[in-house]
């Protein structure tokens, strides 16, 4: 691990409403854990970073991790730049997150209680044309990828 990953692999205290740590995942690569028991339907930590058009995501060639997440049909947030370390949470078919859009800002809230030492997931829900990247989250009704399926 050089410097630059070790100091953006840390949460910000001051985004995140629980404690929280960043480690090894058996989902992808790194991952978001739980250091304290979460209740259901709080917010968790809110997804930080340098804002961007839509179609500025668009242009962005994707790195071999992606950290955009899509906050309307205008706006997107670049985790990779002033990211809280939400941006190393995984995908999940069954996630224990969801987000919110509120004021302009993106949270995680948790959609059922968490218990400490669990990842913490959010089902990604992806929209975009990329390849089809596969799901490793294991649910028994994992759809096989972070694509949404449209029939």
């Amino acid at each position: 691990m050089t410097a630059r990953d070790s100091k953006t692999r840390r949460i910000n205290p001051k985004a995140a409403g629980f404690r929280l740590r960043i480690g090894p995942s058996t989902l992808h690569r790194y991952g978001v854990f739980a250091l304290e028991d979460i209740p259901n339907d709080r917010r968790v930590i809110e997804y930080t970073g340098k804002r961007i058009s839509r179609l500025q995501a668009w242009k962005t060639v994707a790195p071999k991790d992606i950290y955009i997440a899509g906050m309307n049909s205008r706006w997107c947030i670049d985790g990779r730049r002033g990211g809280s370390g939400a941006q190393f949470i995984n995908h999940s078919c069954r996630p224990n997150l969801n987000w919110q859009c509120l004021h302009s800002r993106l949270y995680f809230y948790s959609c059922r209680k968490i218990r400490a030492g669990e990842e913490l997931t959010v089902n990604y829900r992806y929209q975009i044309k990329l390849k089809r990247i596969p799901c490793r989250c294991g649910a028994r009704r994992c759809r096989g990828t972070l694509q949404v399926i449209l029939s």
